[in-house]
């Protein structure tokens, strides 16, 4: 049965770190990213298909979502999903259920942190923030990205902070439609409503005013997916976008913003809360 252990995690990802880490300082860690309440989700459902796995994790938090757009997808086509990312894992999750009933399959890029959730596994295309990139998972990613199940990705690389008053990405990084070109993919820009505690966002301005540069913000991301419970997400999926289109509008900088700004405008055709609900 897979199970999360902080210590093993910091001791892989961080060893030198890990050697001088007093234990309390690891039990802190271990009640912060909710070691115990992931690990019983774990035991509980570890055996089940990835997509049920989701479902399961999702009726446990009582947590409901819904999306619009995609029933005009071509069910064969060969797209690359980019998203807006204000949750920085369970908007993942969400994404990759309602890609899976309209698809069939799909793979999601994610830090290689999560392929500790041994349940998803099957799901992930892991990159390594940390390090240099893992041989196989670099096969992996262009494997998939010549085939034809569809891909998730993340351009923003973390969870949206608020930025000027107004919660939303990071800057988005190119990288991503290199392998467009190299795949001739279509690109389809989701849209994901949503946002974290206002806790979570003054710790990001905290910690930058302090000139700290690790995102130590990120653990409580664990704390912040529990404390959804009893609330609804919806989502929406754009036009897709050809290889041709973006040819025309300049460089990857440009390219990537014109993407951005059709993902974000697509929040404008959700009805208003009120009138949804």
């Amino acid at each position: 049965m897979p199970q999360i252990d902080i210590g093993a995690v910091l001791a892989d990802k961080a060893p030198r770190l890990a050697r001088w880490t007093p234990r309390p300082m690891v039990d802190w860690l271990r009640r912060t990213v909710r070691e115990r309440e992931i690990n019983h989700i774990l035991a509980e459902y570890w055996t089940l298909p990835p997509q049920e796995f989701i479902r399961a994790c999702f009726h446990d938090w009582d947590v409901s979502y819904s999306i619009q757009g995609l029933d005009r997808l071509d069910p064969k086509g060969r797209y690359l999903f980019v998203a807006n990312h204000p949750f920085g894992g369970m908007d993942g999750m969400m994404l990759a259920d309602k890609l899976i009933d309209r698809f069939g399959d799909v793979r999601v890029v994610v830090n290689d942190l999560l392929m500790h959730v041994e349940p998803l596994r099957p799901l992930w295309l892991p990159v390594n923030k940390h390090g240099s990139q893992n041989a196989d998972y670099a096969r992996c990613m262009e494997e998939a990205f010549f085939g034809d199940v569809p891909i998730l990705t993340f351009p923003a690389g973390l969870c949206s902070r608020r930025i000027d008053g107004r919660v939303a990405d990071t800057q988005w990084k190119t990288n991503f439609l290199k392998k467009v070109y190299a795949s001739q993919r279509q690109v389809v820009p989701l849209f994901v409503e949503g946002r974290l505690s206002n806790f979570f966002y003054r710790l990001d301005r905290c910690r930058k005013a302090l000139g700290v540069k690790f995102n130590i913000e990120m653990l409580w991301l664990p704390d912040e997916m529990f404390s959804q419970a009893g609330k609804h997400f919806r989502m929406v999926a754009g036009e897709p976008i050809a290889v041709s289109e973006l040819q025309s509008l300049g460089s990857l900088r440009e390219q990537t913003e014109y993407i951005r700004k059709k993902t974000y405008f697509l929040e404008k055709t959700l009805a208003p809360v009120s009138e949804s609900r």
